[in-house]
């Protein structure tokens, strides 16, 4: 039987401050779980709303823009729609601080995972943790695992793709610095370079005018697209292994930031009590499964 909620919350929180202190915070890489490098003054204390924020009293958090469906709503962050806008609030809630203390920052995809001081205090923009970002900046904690998918024109040779083989000879297109684009060279290896975008309203605008012929997106993402933005398209299957698959999205931090155990600890709160759960059955509930290329 789980703890009552705030003993859940107190003895997670503790166990992250424990764990700084000690030295024992930093985790494998392929766990999904952030580590906890401090940053000169040691760990933060992870007492509700007493964290050393950038601003004094208030939680900054940066996502990109546009902000896209169905991580966020109508292109606003601050309206606790969406996946990753309801999680950023309740991982403020948890570190204490209410919405309206909570402030979001522009930050384009990738200059979040860039080596280099932060003007957020975390970021969540559909983030996969990886050992490679690990080397410029701190994950929290994994909050959403993840696959990702090829989404094709119904018109499309490709959308009747029943196997990696199938995409071989097929231009492909993803985000850049994502690892879509990675599963793309990872996975799929295709027999010519992929189309690189810096954003998803690019890529979806050289599918539609045939610029390419498939794309590579999330697994949530591409069933937004297929069933709300570019209607014409499908979701041909899932990639997994090689760049594809056992992903999770974690919270963004600066490198070595005081704050990591703290968010981590929150993150794992989350989940424990369940909030991640009816967060992602919530917002997500149309990522259904689809068929596996292997």
């Amino acid at each position: 039987m789980p703890l009552p909620r705030t003993s859940a919350v107190a003895a997670l929180l503790a166990g992250a401050l424990l764990a700084a202190v000690t030295g024992c915070a930093a985790q494998d890489p392929a766990s999904g779980t952030g580590a906890s490098a401090s940053a000169p003054g040691g760990p933060a204390d992870c007492s509700p709303g007493a964290l050393p924020t950038r601003t004094a009293g208030t939680l900054s958090v940066g996502t990109d823009k546009p902000a896209y469906e169905p991580w966020f709503s109508e292109d606003r962050p601050e309206s606790g729609k969406g996946f990753e806008s309801a999680v950023a609030y309740a991982v403020a809630a948890k570190l204490g601080y209410p919405k309206e203390k909570v402030s979001w920052v522009v930050t384009p995809f990738g200059r979040a995972t860039a080596p280099g001081p932060k003007d957020f205090d975390f970021d969540i923009n559909q983030v996969s943790i990886s050992a490679e970002r690990r080397q410029a900046v701190d994950f929290s904690s994994g909050y959403y695992d993840v696959r990702q998918a090829v989404i094709a024109l119904k018109s499309s040779r490709a959308a009747s793709a029943r196997s990696l083989a199938d995409l071989k000879g097929v231009k492909l297109g993803a985000q850049v610095g994502t690892t879509s684009l990675e599963a793309i060279t990872g996975s799929v290896r295709p027999s010519a370079p992929p189309a690189v975008f810096d954003s998803n309203d690019l890529a979806k605008a050289a599918l539609r005018n045939g610029q390419v012929e498939a794309l590579v997106v999330d697994l949530p993402t591409a069933f937004y697209i297929t069933g709300a933005e570019v209607t014409e398209a499908v979701v041909v299957g899932q990639l997994t292994g090689g760049g594809g698959g056992g992903e999770q999205f974690g919270l963004v931090l600066d490198k070595g930031s005081r704050l990591t155990g703290c968010v981590s600890a929150a993150v794992d709160a989350l989940r424990a009590d369940g909030t991640l759960g009816r967060l992602e059955q919530e917002w997500l509930s149309d990522a259904v499964s689809a068929p596996v290329l292997r």
